[in-house]
């Protein structure tokens, strides 16, 4: 290719995780057993929640609905990073990489909205318990689901036509196993001020308002807790919200992780970490461990 800037860009190349060839059959076999657990997981997760009755609730429908986000996540990630281990040339499309920019943007934003969702779901049921199924009403969830996603495809739509809009320079190397927004957008030769003010602008929205939610969810649990009288109904309201606390603070833990580190390989990390989110929460969940022994019985 010839200096100079261009609009339409045959191929990039992702330098992935690591160059030293000793390294690639351990990564591989590490990402690949962490994109199998992820997979699997979730995938039972979805198959117990609809396979059993006394799971079709709001809870569980949000959680089946976070499985499913979760293993569309990694797999507009981690198959390509596999592939790319395997061959000689770490090579992606233009159009790939706006495919996976798209969708990888979308379902991180997904999971905000739903862990959103899932805590306020969480607050009906500690401080309304008795309003609970007027309120969480199927139709009500429909809405909330449908919320969530066509907020997502929006956020997403908006900046693949932003990165759309720029021409690129021959320097075409992304220091990443996969097309993360912001190092598409520095590759730019042209003026980029428009696409870091909406991508700042969104990013702002999107963590801040759903992340407000949760904290304030979380400030009226507590307080209903506290107001109770037995230590036995603080330790059941307590155990109702501490799964879903924690699988809270560890997607914010490493998306703030991800994005404070510079090191592709710790970003990779805290990804797959992120995606194990639901069978973090399943596992800890009595309900779910006990739909399972069902559907392997």
């Amino acid at each position: 290719m010839e200096p100079g800037n261009h609009t339409q860009i045959p191929e990039l190349i992702l330098l992935g995780l690591s160059e030293e060839a000793e390294l690639q059959p351990v990564l591989f076999g590490l990402f690949l057993s962490m994109y199998l657990v992820t997979f699997t997981g979730n995938l039972l997760i979805i198959l117990a929640i609809s396979t059993d009755s006394h799971l079709h609730t709001p809870m569980y429908f949000f959680l089946a609905n976070l499985s499913f986000s979760d293993i569309c996540f990694t797999s507009t990630t981690v198959p390509k990073m596999l592939m790319n281990i395997q061959m000689p040339t770490k090579v992606i499309t233009y159009e790939d990489c706006i495919t996976q920019m798209f969708f990888f943007h979308g379902f991180v934003a997904l999971d905000n909205f739903l862990l959103t969702v899932t805590a306020y779901d969480q607050f009906v049921a500690i401080c309304h318990p008795l309003h609970y199924t007027v309120i969480m009403n199927p139709r009500f969830c429909g809405l909330l689901l449908l919320a969530s996603w066509l907020l997502t495809l929006l956020d997403s739509l908006i900046h693949a036509l932003m990165v759309l809009r720029l021409s690129f320079c021959t320097e075409l190397e992304i220091s990443h196993f996969f097309c993360e927004l912001n190092q598409v957008i520095q590759l730019a030769c042209s003026d980029t001020s428009l696409n870091d003010l909406v991508l700042y602008f969104a990013t702002g929205l999107l963590v801040v308002i759903p992340f407000s939610g949760i904290l304030f969810s979380y400030m009226k649990i507590v307080s209903s807790i506290l107001k109770i009288s037995s230590a036995e109904g603080k330790y059941k309201a307590f155990s109702t919200c501490g799964s879903h606390l924690s699988v809270v603070s560890l997607f914010y833990g490493t998306a703030l992780g991800v994005y404070l580190s510079s090191a592709a390989i710790e970003n990779s990390r805290a990804t797959a970490i992120a995606s194990v989110n639901p069978f973090i929460y399943s596992l800890r969940n009595k309900d779910i461990k006990q739909a399972l022994r069902k559907l392997f019985s």
